[in-house]
């Protein structure tokens, strides 16, 4: 036992080749993830859909198998290997999104956009379980950080190459473009992956999932992180989908002005907040487990009356200036609470534990967020016409709000949770 400790102290020999393949690979993830969004106008145009179609498109066509399968796969990586799980999802994913560039109608994307989702469901959990175990409790917020990198990083290629791709080419091109590109890339990700030294329980192996589940169900901190995550992810998600439909309705840029503007932003905004967040997590987080959660939930309050600003302004410029901090603090909250999740349960139940936290997670915010926006903005267009999108997103921002207030209440019940 002492040995474990030891050994999780220093941390995993070749860990840090570890997580930049693993982020390589999230940022894989994030390109085909949020492609669709920067190719929403010139697909509706394409297949004649409506806003709540794209929204399902960009929501629940990928989160209902993407966060219901995360948990079984999770269980799967906790007993074998999960660098075959993770690349076995990756060409999955990449295969099925080079698919969403031969769809001819709505169903068909659809059932190719499933297919996305049940490739991604196996990639996260156990690629949070091998970085807790590869690098020691002090470094563990900011490799997570790291790791999250590849979300604004992959929604910012995706934005960036799939716009001027459906510019010069056809929005199909880019689909198929960056599917072959993951298809690539899979195996070369299995051969540089070495699997870090697993920790595990004195006398077995990795918990039943039941148990796990119950450990998790009587924790109240889980609950409200959850759920907090959720609804943040809600307004991420969306914003993140309907951003570049915005920009082209309502401040008049075409799909190049667009993916420079979102991109950029996502580059600055987002990587700034990821790598903040998970050095305040390290360093906050040392002193009291409650700063966890609670670092989230300040950044939220900060940042939704410049959202509020930005949206509102009539200026593309200004509107980029405005959104840069408050992309930053929609950001932070990634590692403390990632983090925290991972200090919920024993090390053996890491990876079952991230897919539990990440069913709740997407299937709120990746399965609603752009659904709901579409549907209200579908809604609200008889009145408004091409304005109804930007009043939708106005007061959608009351979700970060929301998952402020959930994240605050969950602090100081974190205490109590908290396994070391």
């Amino acid at each position: 036992m002492a040995a474990a400790a030891a050994a999780a102290d220093e941390g995993a020999p070749g860990r840090w080749r570890l997580l930049i393949l693993l982020l390589v690979a999230y940022t894989f993830n994030f390109v085909d993830r949020q492609i669709l969004g920067i190719l929403a106008l010139p697909i509706k145009a394409s297949l004649n859909l409506s806003d709540t179609q794209l929204g399902v498109l960009g929501g629940i066509a990928f989160a209902l198998l993407y966060s219901t399968l995360a948990v079984p796969f999770a269980w799967l990586a906790d007993r074998t290997s999960r660098a075959w799980v993770i690349t076995g999802a990756l060409a999955v994913w990449s295969g099925f999104t080079a698919l969403c560039g031969l769809a001819g109608s709505f169903w068909q994307l659809f059932w190719c956009r499933l297919g996305v989702g049940i490739g991604e469901a196996g990639g996260v959990a156990p690629s949070y379980a091998m970085i807790s175990d590869a690098f020691p409790p002090r470094q563990r917020a900011r490799a997570l950080a790291i790791y999250s990198l590849g979300i604004p990083l992959g929604s910012a290629l995706g934005v960036l190459f799939g716009g001027y791709v459906a510019a010069a080419v056809d929005w199909r091109t880019a689909f198929i473009a960056v599917g072959v590109a993951g298809l690539v890339f899979a195996p070369l990700f299995r051969l540089g992956v070495r699997e870090p030294v697993r920790v595990r329980l004195v006398g077995g192996d990795a918990p039943r999932f039941g148990a796990v589940l119950r450990q998790l169900g009587g924790k109240s901190s889980f609950w409200l992180l959850s759920l907090g995550a959720g609804s943040c992810s809600m307004m991420g998600y969306g914003l993140a989908f309907w951003l570049p439909s915005l920009l082209r309705r309502s401040f008049g840029l075409d799909l190049i002005e667009t993916s420079q503007f979102f991109g950029g932003l996502l580059l600055t905004g987002g990587v700034v907040g990821v790598l903040a967040g998970g050095v305040l997590g390290d360093r906050l987080g040392a002193r009291d487990s409650a700063a966890f959660a609670r670092v989230p939930a300040i950044a939220f309050l900060i940042g939704v009356p410049m959202f509020v600003a930005g949206i509102q302004s009539g200026d593309a410029r200004l509107a980029f200036v405005l959104f840069i901090l408050p992309q930053a603090l929609a950001y932070i909250w990634l590692a403390p609470i990632l983090t925290a999740v991972q200090h919920l349960v024993a090390a053996p139940a890491r990876a079952t534990a991230s897919a539990c936290f990440l069913l709740i997670n997407n299937l709120i915010g990746v399965g609603l967020g752009a659904p709901f926006i579409g549907y209200v903005s579908d809604r609200l267009a008889p009145r408004f016409g091409e304005e109804s999108l930007r009043i939708t997103i106005l007061f959608s921002l009351g979700f970060y709000l929301l998952a402020a207030a959930l994240m605050w209440a969950g602090s100081t019940r974190l205490r109590r949770d908290w396994v070391d």
